[in-house]
């Protein structure tokens, strides 16, 4: 019997486990995980629609008799000078009904005194040369401390499988490869991006924007579709094809449909959409089949660039940190004969705000279209 069945929340309360201690947690587990079918969500908190989707991809992978944890942890290591730390939102009663109506049996928010009982930690996990490109560039030290926690809690957790949304693109990866890399006993699932009506990536941070610097933010997500459909446009392939692949899964794994959140998905845009501008579509226009021959990498990055020049100069501004066509398994970028599935990313700040966002594209066996 999972513990939300057994759950104390009184009338009208959500149908979840509440765990604030790792001792508490530890007594919930014991008796009711099962082997092989124990999964976890790790998140901050502050949980939207895309936390939703991992909750059920969850949920349907470990079965109605396995059992879904979702930790809320603000992690302090991961937030550098003069980042967000103190304004990141904290909602966990909205947390809890989220987390219960998505299938999970336990949240565990720790207080940071169980997770770093010693203090800010001396040893910590460092990400090596993958931490250090873009994102971790741009934050120095957040990998190393990105990587520490997610240790903590797969030992504090200790699941068979463990569910990261694909939004965070170079997290995901530097996860994978810690895995790997320290024989972890888990197995690490991504989940595609969830993204709202107009198209801009689910985020917590969103709530921060004023409308017109959302207005602006769109520019994300336009410039990533303008690099897709650049690319599907080259290559003959549908936009369908380029992009945002569903995770794999064990063949004995339920079927996961992890787009069935009443959100839309990538393939529901295109750089033709309002706003988007008259230079990336000339970009994309010069894509088409049968025009001089352009490696596809570049003709990607320059069709996404086209889009974030232009909101540049919008008002207020789009403040770029870096665009990025990369191969996921290292994160180093990807040079114009690259073939295989690569990640387009981009990072950037609307007024106080910072936003990331990526989609998945995949470059035929010849580097230069036909």
């Amino acid at each position: 019997m999972s513990p939300r069945r057994w759950s104390e929340a009184g009338a009208g309360g959500p149908d979840v486990e509440l765990c604030t201690s790792v001792r508490d947690y530890d007594e919930a587990l014991t008796p009711h995980a099962t082997p092989g079918r124990t999964a976890v969500v790790m998140t901050m908190g502050a949980l939207h629609a895309g936390h939703a989707s991992l909750i059920r991809a969850a949920r349907a992978r470990v079965g109605d008799e396995g059992l879904v944890t979702v930790t809320v942890f603000v992690n302090p290591l991961q937030f550098g000078a003069g980042e967000d730390l103190d304004r990141y939102p904290r909602t966990l009663e909205a947390d809890l009904e989220l987390a219960a109506e998505a299938g999970a049996d336990i949240v565990l928010a720790p207080p940071v005194r169980d997770v770093y009982p010693g203090g800010e930690p001396e040893v910590r996990v460092t990400a090596g040369p993958m931490g250090e490109r873009y994102e971790g560039a741009s934050r120095p030290g957040h990998f190393d401390g990105v990587l520490t926690v997610v240790a903590k809690l797969l030992h504090l957790t200790r699941p068979d499988v463990a569910f990261f949304g694909e939004k965070d693109a170079q997290q995901l990866a530097v996860i994978r490869r810690m895995v790997t890399d320290l024989n972890f006993p888990v197995r690490v699932v991504g989940v595609p991006t969830v993204r709202e009506a107009d198209g801009l990536a689910l985020s917590s941070r969103n709530r921060y924007l004023a409308p017109a610097e959302r207005t602006t933010a769109l520019a994300l997500s336009r410039a990533l579709f303008a690099g897709r459909d650049a690319l599907a446009a080259a290559s003959g392939a549908s936009t369908s094809a380029a992009t945002d692949p569903a995770p794999s899964a064990p063949a004995d794994a339920p079927a996961v449909d992890v787009t069935a959140t009443g959100v839309a998905t990538p393939d529901a845009f295109t750089v033709d959409a309002p706003g988007a501008g008259a230079p990336a579509r000339a970009v994309l226009a010069d894509a088409a089949p049968g025009a001089t021959g352009t490696p596809l990498p570049r003709l990607v990055r320059e069709a996404a660039r086209a889009v974030l020049a232009e909101a540049a100069d919008h008002d207020p501004p789009l403040v770029l940190d870096y665009l990025a066509l990369v191969d996921p398994a290292d994160f180093t970028e990807a040079g114009d004969d690259f073939t295989g599935e690569a990640v387009l990313a981009v990072a950037a700040r609307v007024g106080a705000t910072r936003l990331i966002d990526n989609v998945r594209l995949e470059f035929p066996q010849r580097g230069v279209r036909p």
